[in-house]
């Protein structure tokens, strides 16, 4: 059995200023597709420009980051690592995933479902913001470098890079499916490496996990799930507990 706190169950919305994916399984699709969940807030620390998808598939601090890595060296990419390659970002709402959609809605404040928490408008197209300014997130740019690691980008839709200042609020919110599977990535909570220099995106604050993604390799859980869970473990605690009564009544009866 597996005991969750609740704050771990909340994917935004954090204590600190960071940016967060959250990566499920499709529902509907999970051999063929992944669920991208954005949440979060930061600050720009530089001024700079993402770049739309458009002869933009290498990597640069400007709108991408690098991964520090798990123990033993994993990083974000397992198997099929990608290789400067843009991966089109559909947006859930407008996809014919019914499950998805609906497990992700039934998690907006008051949808009922209160295990998981998603923003309001997380069903809505991916779309990243500076201060008053907004653009959709239409690609996300994936490289696994042998040298330098996993690394990881967004490219934004329209014919012109979408520029931002130093010092500029930065926040993300939305959801979208990639045609790649979970079983691509590896497991585990990622986040940007090093303070500052080319391994953090100019749009976030110049810390280590200032961009957090966390790879969840099951589909979002249903709160019965917990609910089953929790009482496995508990009636495992009560037989447990039952036994080693009985051996101590029989080890002072003797």
């Amino acid at each position: 059995a597996v005991v969750v706190s609740a704050l771990s169950l909340i994917p935004l919305e954090q204590s600190q200023a960071q940016l967060l994916i959250n990566v499920y399984p499709s529902q509907d699709n999970p051999t063929n597709q992944t669920l991208w969940i954005f949440s979060g807030s930061s600050t720009a620390r530089g001024s700079n420009a993402i770049r739309t998808s458009s002869g933009s598939n290498n990597y640069n601090n400007r709108d991408s980051w690098r991964f520090s890595s798990l123990p033993g060296g994993r990083d974000v990419y397992g198997a099929n690592p990608p290789s400067d390659t843009n991966f089109q970002l559909s947006p859930l709402f407008s996809s014919s995933n019914t499950r998805d959609i609906t497990s992700v809605n039934a998690r907006i404040p008051g949808g009922g479902k209160t295990n998981i928490i998603f923003a309001t408008s997380a069903t809505n197209t991916p779309t990243i913001t500076f201060s008053s300014n907004s653009r959709a997130i239409s690609h996300l740019f994936m490289e696994e470098h042998s040298v330098q690691g996993g690394e990881l980008g967004i490219r934004v839709s329209g014919s012109s890079n979408f520029s931002y200042s130093s010092g500029a609020s930065s926040a993300w919110v939305g959801a979208g499916l990639i045609n790649k599977p979970i079983g691509d990535f590896n497991p585990g909570e990622f986040h940007n490496s090093g303070y500052g220099g080319s391994v953090s995106p100019w749009f976030v604050a110049s810390l280590s996990g200032s961009v957090r993604v966390v790879v969840n390799s099951q589909i979002i859980p249903e709160p019965e799930e917990y609910a089953f869970a929790f009482g496995l473990f508990a009636l495992g605690f009560v037989i447990a507990r039952r036994h080693f009564q009985k051996k101590r009544q029989a080890a002072i009866a003797s």
